[in-house]
């Protein structure tokens, strides 16, 4: 994996946290919980590490966020 890479996973992780409190739940194994996704599983996505796309959009869909919403704020190109 190269750096990039592994900056993008870490920046996904965090957004993913964002969001997830935003929806008010403050534990990320709540969360995993109440949307049936593996807790274990669900914290390492939130440390950014690597998942599959459909993990992905189910998380998306627990978040009630489109993929536009989620990559809108948070990854602008840095300079």
């Amino acid at each position: 994996m190269e750096k990039n890479d592994n900056v993008d996973l870490q920046r996904i992780g965090r957004r993913l946290q964002e969001l997830r409190k935003a929806k008010g739940y403050s534990n990320y194994e709540y969360f995993a919980f109440e949307h049936s996704i593996p807790r274990a599983q669900y914290g390492r996505y939130e440390k950014g590490q690597d998942m599959r796309l459909s993990s992905f959009f189910k998380v998306l869909r627990a978040l009630e966020v489109t993929p536009v919403e989620f990559f809108s704020t948070g990854f602008e190109e840095e300079k």
